[in-house]
């Protein structure tokens, strides 16, 4: 049986050649649907939370936590049931005092359902087989916008060896466990003008959708105000059509553009890149490896002159302008590992030859 470790270590170096493979070559980007690539001003999730309490847990409650008893009191008081004398002896084993957070989706109606998670607030050690009493949820302004109960599931317990956990036994959901009891006012058809907001902000593919959209409708509608955002105005024959509209910009076909960028775990030795990174004129070396990217010989001249691979010394040499993917392709080759491969973009990175932005996650 491999060791975990070097198992991590295999599915890193699978990772690095199939990226290598995928990284051949510059392929021209594919179109995207506008929907995937922008979202519309007002038709946006608002996040929801409330406090509550889980009941019914097999002793795995919070114990003398103060706040859960104080609740129990006030919740069994709004019942006609009075025992704040009993305060200080009370013990909520089988209670938990929990956070309860809901996404309400666009145009919610009353009486719509949503899922709900739970989260332990004390010392719960478990909310298995619990069910959550009868709980508010409210938006930012303070106000009830749904309400939340139901059995608790955590999800996949039984199945685990004695021993072993399977999963996080403090945090649960409901499903479908909130219910829709007040809408967010927001009437669609009465709007005149539409704000398109980039998921990711670049100047070239607000261009594009701007200049898609005034092709479609054969008119000037849309104007790109800057790199996040396309504004669309509505045209006569779509008044109070709003839905229609947006309908048919939502297939339009964009190709969007991203910067060039890198992004390393150095944790897990994963190193994702884009098909527009660059490399310059560069002299690296790492180990007993050289690398030397050098600008581009004229086929007339003689081909210069490579040091013969030795043991001592490794050398690739590379013509200036070479795409990410061929110094990786080149660098595998050469058997270098994963993390040789991190330390060598930084150190590109650091010397100004890599064209490209290097995040370090």
């Amino acid at each position: 049986m491999n060791p975990p470790g070097k198992n991590r270590r295999r599915l890193a170096w699978a990772a690095m050649l199939l990226l290598a493979g995928l990284l051949a070559g510059p392929s021209p980007a594919e179109a995207a649907r506008l929907k995937d690539v922008v979202s519309i001003e007002g038709v946006r999730d608002n996040q929801l939370i409330g406090f509550g309490l889980v009941a019914g847990l097999n002793g795995t409650g919070d114990g003398k936590a103060s706040f859960t008893n104080q609740s129990m009191v006030m919740m069994l008081e709004r019942m006609g049931i009075s025992s704040r004398d009993n305060l200080a002896k009370m013990e909520s084993k089988n209670v938990a005092a929990v956070m309860v957070t809901a996404t309400l989706p666009p145009f919610a109606r009353q009486g719509s359902r949503v899922d709900v998670i739970l989260s332990s607030l004390g010392g719960a050690k478990s909310l298995e087989g619990g069910t959550l009493i009868l709980t508010p949820l409210r938006g930012p302004d303070g106000q009830i916008y749904a309400v939340a109960q139901g059995p608790v599931s955590i999800g996949g317990m039984g199945d685990a060896p004695q021993g072993t956990q399977k999963n996080h036994p403090t945090v649960g959901r409901i499903t479908s466990g909130g219910i829709i009891e007040k809408e967010i006012a927001f009437d669609l058809n009465q709007e005149r003008q539409l704000q398109l907001a980039l998921k990711n902000s670049d100047f070239t593919t607000a261009n594009r959708i701007s200049s898609a959209i005034n092709n479609l409708f054969g008119q000037p509608l849309a104007q790109s105000r800057d790199s996040g955002t396309v504004m669309v105005q509505l045209p006569e024959s779509y008044q109070n059509r709003v839905v229609e509209f947006v309908a048919r910009l939502e297939n339009l076909q964009i190709e969007s553009d991203t910067p060039a960028r890198i992004v390393v775990n150095e944790r897990t030795g994963t190193v994702v890149m884009g098909e527009n990174v660059r490399v310059s004129s560069v002299a690296l070396s790492h180990g007993n490896l050289n690398v030397r990217i050098t600008p581009e010989v004229n086929p007339d001249q003689p081909p210069p002159v490579q040091t013969p691979q030795t043991q001592q010394a490794r050398l690739i040499q590379m013509d200036e302008g070479i795409t990410l993917g061929d110094l990786v392709r080149g660098l595998n080759s050469m058997g270098v590992s994963p993390r040789d491969l991190i330390a060598i973009l930084q150190s590109i990175k650091a010397a100004g030859a890599l064209q490209a932005e290097l995040e370090i996650l």
